[in-house]
């Protein structure tokens, strides 16, 4: 513990009790109270940041925080403050080991949608090589926005111990509004537009906001649909006809990446800590898959990924087709890989149709 240097009254005894209009004066803040007074972060080559800032009890999250406030964590808690009426409450329901890290990665690389895509250097494309690039952005522009809404529901339920993690996901409702921003000025600006919103989608991103928990709302949103799209962003050097989409795809990528790393950690904290929420993921994650298998197969989405991937319609059935094949096996794949990661094993329970897509459940196991 931290040395406190002003924690008595006799270190400051001509002090006032009453202002000059005769209001009682309240000087406990002055002597310290209960605050690690003294204590000196020690500064990183970045600057001051969430890490170093962890130090001593303030570096100490709860597992159960003893109060339902607003008050900084650490800070000394009137007994009459009144309760915000928080539902996580646990540690268990929001944390991971790695949000500050990533809270500090994703404010360090804020990038804009105006500024940083090469908007200039778009070419005029063959018709159905920018028809099958406005309907993957017409996708991707309604998809994107669900990891802005799930957050903006349950932040305000967690409970403010967890300040690390509500400040994360602030940074991933702002990441995700720039990527709907993105993939709404690409679809629009190369003389092309939005085009069809496919029910696949929609079904998808209910089953999504109508998670009954947090951490069933994570496994869905990080695991199974964000985990998802990402997968599409890493595949952006193949499915990029100019170099415009390659960097708006690499900028979206890293944040997606840092998303996805969140829930995943989560999920594993969670399970590692409370076994008994690992049957709800399961549950939620039946569910889910059904409406990803819709979703990442849908005839619009996978003839639009084909197109892309054969380079126009001339090749779509000798090498789209074939291509787009491989590349959802590689995100299905991808997908009950981070399952294992995250300590929820789906291999012996999935739903997903593994042999009609070529999954070898040994080489994901390895």
């Amino acid at each position: 513990m931290a040395q406190t240097t002003h924690d008595t009254q006799e270190s400051y005894p001509d002090l006032p009790d009453h202002s000059p209009i005769g209001m009682p004066l309240d000087w406990t803040w002055l002597r310290g109270a209960k605050s690690e007074w003294g204590v000196h972060p020690k500064l990183s080559s970045r600057g001051l940041t969430m890490m170093d800032i962890a130090v001593g009890s303030y570096g100490e999250v709860p597992d159960s925080p003893p109060h339902r406030s607003m008050a900084p964590r650490g800070a000394d808690v009137d007994d009459d403050t009144p309760d915000m009426g928080y539902i996580l409450n646990k540690k268990t329901d929001v944390w991971a080991d790695n949000v500050r890290e990533l809270y500090e990665e994703a404010v360090a690389r804020q990038w804009s949608a105006t500024r940083d895509i090469p908007w200039a250097e778009l070419q005029e494309l063959p018709s159905d090589v920018e028809h099958a690039m406005c309907q993957l952005c017409t996708t991707l522009s309604e998809v994107e926005m669900i990891a802005s809404d799930l957050p903006a529901k349950w932040m305000w339920r967690m409970n403010h111990d967890f300040l690390e993690a509500k400040m994360f996901l602030c940074t991933q409702i702002m990441d995700e509004a720039r990527h709907a921003e993105v993939f709404r000025k690409r679809a629009l600006s190369n003389g092309g537009g939005l085009l069809k919103s496919s029910s696949g989608a929609s079904s998808l991103l209910r089953t999504i906001l109508d998670a009954g928990t947090y951490t069933q709302a994570t496994a869905l949103l990080h695991l199974l649909g964000e985990g998802f799209v990402l997968d599409i962003f890493r595949q952006g050097e193949l499915i990029s006809p100019t170099a415009v989409e390659k960097r708006m795809f690499r900028m979206a990528m890293q944040d997606e990446a840092r998303h996805v790393a969140y829930g995943t950690m989560h999920i594993r904290y969670a399970v590692e800590h409370d076994p008994d929420v690992i049957e709800e993921i399961h549950e939620a994650l039946d569910r889910g898959e059904m409406a990803l298998a819709e979703f990442g197969t849908s005839p619009d989405l996978s003839t639009a990924l084909a197109m892309l991937l054969a380079g126009g319609a001339e090749d779509i059935e000798e090498k789209g087709f074939p291509l787009q094949m491989e590349m959802s096996k590689k995100l299905f794949s991808s997908y009950l890989a981070r399952c294992e990661r995250a300590g929820v094993s789906r291999l012996e329970r999935t739903q997903l149709p593994l042999s009609l897509l070529g999954i070898d459940l040994d080489e994901i196991k390895q």
